[in-house]
């Protein structure tokens, strides 16, 4: 059977049509609407035709992932070059009797896949936590008779009951609105309540109107704060607004972070370095005339010793180490290389409310009596101020009480302890007439209600009657500014209450302009005194008292934060789902520069022109959740390294689609958590800034110990090279490449693991993404302290070698390639700069380590029992002294080097 569903649209029951709902339900009429959807809203659909319903649009849920096989995720770990070239050694060290080789590589490479298994599949809990969100039951209309159902059983055509307090379980048209505003900043990320009502908006079609403009739908999981409404549901499951967000997180991939890719990078630059050094080295040995049972051994031998198999483990250790310290520092990381993504950002899109701002409406400035006052402090706190602008009025020192009654008792909010009960705007309120000595609970006590005009959209206010003692009536309004001034006569000044004429018009609106044009929502108030309450229908001529600017204020260390960010390098984007005017207003007060640009004209922009005017511009306003995204991949496609900061279900997304998604852990929802890289525990935006400065010092001391590992690696392989050639035996036999691989994988590189950020780690733009681990300048470089340990050990050898016979050279050329190991950990700490210096003894773990190795390297020299082991014999005072001044060869080499260019440079 087939069944109206959308404009036009229909939707079988196999499932090969596929449609959005009624997604220009919103600028339709309510009875247009129905008649589309086939419905009386008086007495709903049958239980037949919703059952029928379900059988062709399914489920009001979101549909499950597509499953990846566990065993296949788990694979998935090995799908890089470096992982691969080291299976592989790892099967030939086997193949060649080098058990422990083989075992080492093997467990090593077990433990990275475990860890990197056990990260990805927190990523798959996004959807799982939207499912958690949705409303279980629901109350609606069926055959004339309302009952509860379950939230999964609404189909389109259901008419659904809502009062304040209830989530919405579907999207759906407005059909009666009685007061009513709704939160939608999980969806939206506007921080006010949103006014709905039952009239039409926008033209016809979904893509006209932000979400936040809807103002006659109600979308799913949103959440009613006032009043009482019924829609006639337009869209279930996967075809809400909410389904949208689901089918990105279902469908977008995550960018693979800098780092991975790097390493993908230097692993085939590894696998080419190991061909043509067993290529050299097999060609060298024919030529000598060496047996290919030797050959293959040798060959295979130094092939295994041409990669740093010690590398992911001290990647693990490194990225595991960042991950505790940011731990304590307030933010979770959920994907190890995301520490290190974050290092490398150029840009950080954050959303504002709850991110930038506190995501609690505060009162900035009051008007009364011709005079402007400047309210302080921040949120729902009453520790604040309220004193005149301009702190020569004399006028600034007057009772503000009767400026500020009218909002204390025309309001139904709390504010406790534990919050807010209650409208985020009327809680400000409150606050207020607690700054200015009135407590809101004792006023109600004193002077109750008597009757009320309940806030409606139409009118645009509220207003309470109250009885006073002398039996008549006083009124106290507050809302719209422009609705009020149209109703009063009278503005209340300093000593008494003067007309309202033209001139002290024009005062009041260009007061109003000015608060808004700094992003403040202005409200007034107003009151008036009547001899009996009447009908409560209308209201009698008013005056008004005051006018209250209102902004949701920008965190106390959001602007230093932001100032940082901009000294290492990274821009900083606002995207919002507020008013242009308001987001532009915080942007200024947080120095957040670049053009305004809405969600309007983004619809107007291909992607191409998006991306080519990108970096121009600082602050999104008034955009959805797809713009969020198209945002972060106009970004990624200019080269940037995006970080996306967000707290609602809306960003979730976007959080997926950016290189390091980092979400809010107080005020954020579970989607946008689960969906994230990282989490931060106190919400603070400068905590991104402690996150980017701990992934700069992680992707430091990655590349120091590669620096130091492939140095090693290559100096072996010159050296078994140069040996080769010059006729002379190898200095390095096989358990002596197994000691020194044990011994440089170990303290050493874990050593630099640990080492502190240098100085100038936030004072330096951002590497650029495409920069290779081992770019040509750094290879140039490790080659240069690979080449010094070969040309010094096989110097040592041929000089040696006559004069204390062959057994003893052979050691000390031993000893001095692992001494030159030593050396080079203080050379590969820094690319530039001093060698020696105050920075290099701030790592006494590093120092503690080469002290180690120098204790474990004579034991196995001057022990007897390690001289069987690894063929050695032992060493005088003299001959030590010979080859650790042989070692310090290699940096007094780098200091040279670098001395010379720094005078090349000046």
């Amino acid at each position: 059977m087939d069944l109206p569903t959308t404009a036009g649209m229909r939707r079988t029951v196999s499932g090969q049509e596929h449609t959005r709902g009624l997604p220009e339900a919103h600028a339709l009429p309510p009875e247009q609407v129905a008649a589309r959807l086939h419905v009386d809203p008086a007495v709903g659909l049958s239980g037949r035709e919703a059952a029928e319903r379900a059988t062709v649009h399914g489920p009001n849920r979101l549909a499950e992932p597509a499953r990846r096989p566990e065993w296949l995720k788990f694979l998935d770990q090995f799908r890089n070059w470096l992982i691969a070239i080291l299976l592989i050694a790892a099967v030939v060290a086997g193949a060649i009797g080098d058990v422990k080789d083989a075992v080492v590589i093997t467990i090593v490479l077990q433990i990275n896949a475990v860890l990197g298994y056990l990260q990805e599949r927190r990523a798959e809990r996004s959807l799982e936590a939207l499912r958690r969100m949705l409303v279980p039951t629901a109350r609606v209309r069926r055959d004339g008779e309302v009952g509860i159902v379950e939230a999964h059983t609404l189909v389109p055509g259901d008419i659904v009951l809502l009062e304040a307090g209830d989530r919405v379980p579907a999207d759906g048209r407005l059909l009666i609105a009685e007061s009513v505003e709704v939160a939608e900043a999980a969806l939206t990320g506007e921080s006010q309540p949103v006014v709905k009502s039952v009239a039409a908006v926008g033209g016809n079609g979904p893509g006209r109107l932000p979400i936040v403009e809807r103002t006659s739908v109600l979308f799913m999981n949103t959440a009613l704060t006032r009043g009482r409404a019924e829609m006639i549901v337009t869209s279930t499951g996967m075809d809400t607004e909410l389904g949208t967000i689901a089918e990105e997180l279902r469908s977008g991939d995550e960018p693979p972070s800098p780092l991975q890719v790097q390493l993908d990078s230097l692993g085939r630059r590894l696998a080419l370095l190991s061909g043509i050094a067993v290529l050299a080295y097999a060609a060298t040995a024919l030529v000598r005339g060496d047996t290919l049972s030797d050959l293959a051994l040798r060959a295979v031998a130094l092939a295994v010793a041409a990669i740093p198999e010690g590398l992911p483990a001290v990647l693990a250790l490194t990225l595991a180490f960042g991950v505790y310290r940011m731990a304590r520092r307030g933010a979770i990381v959920k994907r190890l290389a995301s520490v290190e993504s974050l290092g490398s950002a150029t840009v950080v899109c954050s959303d504002k409310t709850g991110t930038l701002t506190l995501n609690e409406m505060t009162v900035r400035a009051l008007w009364t009596g011709g005079t402007v006052y400047d309210v302080t402090g921040e949120g729902y706190g009453i520790d604040g101020t309220i004193e005149a602008h301009d702190a020569s009025d004399e006028r600034g020192r007057r009772d503000l009480r009767d400026a500020v009654l009218p909002f204390a008792l025309c309001n139904d909010a709390r504010v406790t302890d534990d919050g807010i009960i209650g409208d985020p705007t009327e809680a400000a309120l409150i606050v207020l007439a607690a700054k200015a000595g009135v407590d809101a609970d004792r006023a109600r006590d004193e002077l109750p209600r008597s009757g009320e005009l309940p806030f409606d959209a139409t009118t645009k206010y509220m207003a309470t009657f109250h009885t006073e003692s002398n039996g008549a009536t006083r009124i106290h309004v507050k809302g719209a500014l422009d609705v009020l001034l149209a109703r009063c006569t009278g503005v209340l000044t300093n000593d008494r209450v003067r007309p309202l004429g033209d001139a002290l018009r024009a005062e009041v609106v260009g007061v109003a302009a000015r608060l808004g044009g700094t992003g403040l929502r202005v409200l007034g108030g107003a009151t008036a005194l009547v001899d009996a309450p009447g009908e409560l229908r209308d209201l009698p001529a008013l005056t008004l008292v005051s006018i209250a600017g209102i902004a949701d204020p920008p965190r106390p260390q959001a602007r230093d934060a932001v100032a940082l960010c901009r000294t290492a390098g990274v821009a900083v984007k606002m995207i919002t789902g507020d008013h242009a005017d308001t987001a532009a207003a915080i942007a200024r007060e947080l120095d957040i520069r670049g053009e305004v640009v809405t969600g309007a004209e983004l619809d107007r922009m291909t992607e191409d022109r998006l991306a080519a005017h990108v970096d121009d511009i600082g602050v999104f306003a008034r955009v959805a959740p797809e713009h969020k995204v198209m945002i972060v991949r106009a970004l990624s496609s200019r080269g940037h390294v995006v970080a996306m900061t967000g707290d609602g279900v809306n960003d979730a997304a976007a959080l997926r689609a950016a290189h390091i998604g980092v979400a809010m852990g107080v005020t954020g929802t579970d989607v946008a958590k689960e969906a994230a890289d990282m989490v931060l525990t106190d919400d603070d935006f400068s905590t991104i800034v402690r996150a980017v400065h701990e992934g700069r010092c992680i992707y430091d001391n990655i590349v120091k110990f590669v620096r130091f590992q492939l140095a090693t690696n290559i100096g072996a392989i010159l050296t078994l090279l140069g040996a080769s050639l010059a006729g002379l035996p190898s200095p390095l036999t096989a358990p002596q490449l197994l000691w020194i691989n044990i011994i440089m994988d170990g303290p050493p590189a874990m050593a630099l693991a640990v080492d502190p950020a240098a100085d100038d780690a936030m004072r330096r733009p951002p590497r650029d993404p495409a920069e290779r681990i081992l770019g040509a300048r750094r290879f140039a470089a490790i080659t240069r302290a690979g080449a010094v340990m070969a040309v010094g050990t096989v110097t040592l050898l041929a000089l040696a070698r006559p004069r204390v016979g062959t057994d003893t050279a052979l050691t000390m050329a031993f000893t001095t390639f692992v001494l030159f190991q030593l050396f080079n950990a203080l050379c590969a700490r820094a690319d530039d700069g001093p060698v020696l210096g105050r920075y290099q003894l701030r790592n006494r773990t590093l120092w503690l380590c080469l002290v180690g190795v120098l204790a474990v390297q004579a034991v196995a020299v001057q022990l007897p029992w390690a001289r069987t082991v690894f063929g050695t014999v032992a060493l005088n005072p003299v001959q030590w002294a010979v080859c650790l001044a042989t070692a310090s060869s290699v940096l007094l080499a780098e200091l040279a080097f670098r001395a010379v260019r720094s005078t090349r440079r000046r």
